[in-house]
């Protein structure tokens, strides 16, 4: 093994001090911060280790748990939780203090910026009892933080007081992160780093979120007891005691939905998915399940509320994936639109209209805008050479051609760019360029082509965009990626291309050509919502009354934030543009990429065969959503957040405080006297309500959710502390003390029904039937900035209570794991290596049985060869998709060496070398 590190950089101080304590043998190599050590990655990455099998970790935190499970010293659950605090919240606080003490000279601030984490290290020190984070002995979690801390805890001029838990812990790993420390930073303590601070963005304050780690347990997770005031108190039992009286009933929706006046007029839309494929979760949480669980906290709010989406049908993936299964594309659409439909029904997508882009109205609507884009003169003319195909007698899409990169000499860069430099490329630059339906090489053509003219509509977006991101609820990614699109100018963009299968080009010159994908498909927001209703422009053409929300996947802003609008505005025709961007990072599948070709991940139409209902699937994609940074589904995190957070804390507590009502109380909800203990809980049960209403309005729906489990913990500990199933067999003091406690914690439970309608619809209908809840409790509870009254008074009888939630077994989940890991059947016979791989990579299972065999034959074979093309293409789009996902380096490495691997057994299958093309070498 190769370690790469270089000096003055912080992380590395965890990978030399995780050394330190293994003993693991490794060649440590200094280079400088710019180096690229990790092929295909196209920013630095070090610290860096080069694994025996060729792969890398580029990780800090991933390659120091490598390297104590290398040394046998495997991680526990709880270690896992603090290296993800440490990743998630610590790092944040920290680069902001660094900034501040190494180049703004600033030091004396650092201690208010740590102050949180430190306390929050300081709580779980003193109450663990324990010399280590994690017990008795040093664990990864230890070495980690020792070293993050080090360059701010080892500096007397900081001045960070206090804190002696975290001092005493810190003392103990001197020996070790001392020994890290002299080798990075070379003894000049916070000055060694400035010259890798220098290269880092300066990071904003709003990095640094709240010091809980949102993944722990209970246990953990526990927050210091918040002190409420005596005016909290009588406020809150003031409000209590409102109950329901004059609270109007949530009318069921009267289609068509129209804005109205004197409402929030909110129109949702999430990007529409592209219908040659199958959503998997990634897709799933990124777009349609955010919208929905937002869609559904509005409607409880009383806002007047339209949710569109649809499936996205045009364009060259759609002609491609007809020509693999044998249909027209229009077959294709029928097909995998049904098969989004149903998916989302099954997760509980509660859209207005679902419609899709193959429509009437889609060609009228385009077609509008695209005449108003060239009266207003923001369409330009030119001509562009392309790749044509005389056999299939048809210019190329940059899909269906590839070649030789002429920048660095792969030899499966495609049309429009290369995945392994990553360099833009125009096809006909590519060397050796090949026809993917035929394998023809095609000739030079030119071609003219329609540009939207983005330079000459730069200032109106300009000035929009100022409006809409300083008073709408944007995501920082997506301010930061359109920023990024302006800042170098923007160029005209081809909205024309020469395909079949898309919206028509109205224009007499250009009428064998179809709109380009990127323009045409978020016209389609519009024109399913003229499918809805004939009165579609009193939303997409009233700005002033309506506020657009849209819900993306990061990859998806450019063309929502830039593109679009620019389409729209240069139209000049009132339209209603985006108020709210709301961009996700990327969900990924334990520790890799989903892939359906290899059977890695759980697609949408995979997730009910699993058993496990579709709520619990909501409730962990929400717990996990990507908000701030990419974040991954794992089976054994679902496994356990299932068990700890909804049975053993929300459905506990639920099904506690109904079972004494049904076995003390005969059915009847008790009489409720409320006592200090009663006010106090109520003012801490009605912040909690108050915080998951200011993040739900502003679209944080992973960290609302917190605020759902925090209120069934205070119930749990309230109904702990109390004993009333003691308490009932006493004297009448301690039986009406019981009836309060019983009577209180329903409440709650119903409180909480109605707080896990966005997340939970099924189990909000299911705890609301059990308790016998009112209807109107749904559209009080969170009026103004939360309401928690008494839902159900004296004498109300509930119904029959029953558990909301079942265990997830070990065994059961790791049937689902192997399952959906993309490993072999067990009766099936292990694939031989061929001896072109590399050591460590195995036969794709991507490839058909078939295909795998041809690896043997010499000689033409047309039919295998057939398999074997459309093998390599679907693993070619594999990999782009990864590229395109910036995937880690590991696994992108595995899957071209499969690429690469088909190419070579294609070849043989065709009669020609399988001998690649020689490829430039790279630079160390």
């Amino acid at each position: 093994m190769k370690l790469f590190v270089s000096e003055g950089n912080p992380h590395c101080l965890k990978v030399l001090a995780a050394l330190e304590v293994t003993g693991v043998h490794c060649d440590v190599q200094y280079v400088n911060h710019d180096e690229r050590v990790v092929p295909f990655l196209s920013r630095p990455a070090v610290p860096a280790l080069l694994l025996p099998s060729g792969l890398h970790l580029f990780s800090p935190n991933a390659i120091c748990r490598y390297l104590f499970e290398v040394s046998g010293q495997d991680s526990s659950e709880l270690c896992s939780r603090w290296l993800e605090w440490e990743a998630t919240d610590l790092q944040p606080a920290l680069l902001q203090s660094l900034h501040l003490a190494v180049l703004q000279g600033k030091g004396s601030e650092v201690s208010k910026v740590l102050q949180g984490p430190l306390n929050y290290m300081e709580q779980s020190l003193s109450k663990g009892n324990t010399p280590y984070l994690t017990g008795e002995a040093v664990s990864v979690a230890d070495v980690v933080l020792w070293a993050a801390l080090y360059p701010v805890l080892s500096d007397s001029s900081l001045a960070l007081g206090g804190c002696t838990s975290v001092k005493a812990w810190f003392d103990r790993g001197a020996v070790v992160h001392i020994c890290a420390a002299q080798k990075v930073l070379q003894g000049k303590g916070l000055q060694g780093m400035k010259s890798f601070m220098q290269r880092q963005p300066a990071p904003q304050s709003s990095q640094c979120r709240d010091a809980q780690p949102f993944n722990s347990n209970p246990a953990e997770g526990e927050e210091s007891e918040r002190v409420v005031s005596v005016e909290e108190m009588e406020a809150a039992a003031l409000t209590w005691s409102k109950g329901l009286n004059a609270c109007p009933l949530a009318a069921d929706r009267q289609h068509p939905i129209l804005p109205q006046e004197g409402k929030r007029n909110l129109l949702v839309v999430s990007a529409l998915p592209y219908v040659n494929n199958v959503p998997h979760l990634g897709n799933i949480i990124g777009c349609v399940l955010s919208a929905d669980a937002f869609c559904r906290y509005g409607r409880l709010r009383g806002w007047n509320l339209l949710f569109v989406c649809g499936t996205d049908e045009y364009g060259t993936a759609t002609e491609n994936k007809a020509r693999e299964e044998g249909l027209t594309p229009q077959q294709i659409c029928d097909k995998y639109h049904a098969i989004h439909s149903n998916i989302y029904k099954w997760f509980q997508i509660d859209f207005d209209f679902f419609g899709r882009t193959t429509t009437e109205k889609q060609t009228e609507i385009a077609q509008n805008i695209f005449w108003r884009l060239h009266k207003h003169g923001f369409l330009l003319e030119d001509t562009v050479e392309q790749l044509r195909c005389e056999s299939c007698k048809r210019f190329l899409a940059d899909r269906f051609v590839e070649g030789i990169c002429p920048h660095c000499s792969y030899p499966e860069a495609r049309g429009d760019q290369c995945d392994k430099c990553g360099r833009l490329i125009n096809a006909v630059e590519l060397r050796e360029p090949q026809c993917k339906v035929c394998r023809q090489t095609p000739v030079v053509s030119s071609s003219k082509h329609l540009f939207l003219d983005l330079p000459k509509l730069e200032p109106q977006l300009e000035q929009w965009l100022d409006k809409s991101t300083s008073t709408g609820d944007w995501t920082a990614n997506a301010k930061q990626i359109t920023r990024s699109w302006l800042r170098d100018g923007l160029k005209p963009r081809c909205i024309t291309r020469d395909l079949r299968w898309g919206t028509p080009v109205p224009h007499p010159d250009f009428k064998e050509k179809v709109f380009y994908v990127w323009f045409d498909a978020p016209i389609g927001y519009l024109s399913i919502t003229a499918n809805y209703t004939d009165q579609w422009e009193k939303w997409w053409k009233n700005p002033n009354q309506v506020e657009l929300y849209n819900f993306m996947a990061k990859d998806n802003v450019p063309f929502h934030s830039v593109v679009f609008p620019c389409s729209l505005l240069g139209a000049q025709d009132n339209y209603t543009l985006v108020s709210h961007l709301i961009a996700t990072e990327y969900l990924n599948y334990e520790d890799t990429k989903f892939s359906k070709s290899r059977g890695v991940g759980v697609f949408g139409d995979m997730a009910k065969d699993t058993g496990i209902p579709p709520d619990v699937w909501r409730f962990y994609l929400l717990y996990v959503r990507p908000e701030g940074q990419d974040s991954a589904f794992s089976w054994a995190d679902m496994a356990l957040k299932n068990n700890s957070e909804l049975l053993n804390n929300l459905g506990n507590f639920i099904n506690r405080a109904g079972m004494f009502v049904t076995k003390f109380f005969e059915g009847s909800v008790p009489v409720m006297e409320l006592q200090q203990e009663e006010k106090t809980l109520l003012a801490l049960v009605g912040w909690e309500l108050q915080q998951y209403i200011q993040l739900m309005d502003k679209v944080k729906i992973r960290d609302a959710l917190r605020h759902i489990l925090n209120i069934s913990r205070h119930g749990n500990q309230y109904i702990q502390v109390n004993e009333p199933w003691k308490k009932i067999k006493g004297g009448d003091t301690e039986r009406q003390r019981a009836g309060t406690v019983t009577g209180v914690s329903v409440n709650i439970a119903c409180l909480l029904s109605v707080m896990l309608l966005p997340y939970m619809p099924a189990v909000s209908q299911t705890i609301r039937d059990q308790l016998n809840a009112p209807q109107s409790c749904i559209n009080t509870m969170l009026q103004g900035t939360g309401t928690f009254v008494c839902c159900l008074s004296a004498g109300h009888r509930i119904g029959t209570v029953s558990p909301l939630f079942q265990k997830l077994e070990v065994d059961q989940i790791e049937a689902l794991k192997k399952r959906f890991g993309g490993q072999q059947p067990e009766d099936e016979p292990p694939k031989k290596k061929t001896t072109a791989q590399s050591a460590g990579s195995t036969q794709p299972a991507a490839v058909p049985a078939a295909a795998a065999e041809v690896a043997s034959v010499n000689g033409v074979d047309p039919e295998k060869a057939k398999q074997l093309t459309q093998a390599v293409t679907e693993q070619g789009e594999k990999v782009r998709a990864l590229k395109a996902q910036k995937a880690e380096k590991a696994v992108i490495t595995a899957e071209v060496a499969k690429l690469l691997e088909l190419k070579k057994q294609l070849a043989v299958a065709e009669g020609k070398s399988s001998e690649p093309a020689p490829q430039k070498g790279k630079k160390k």
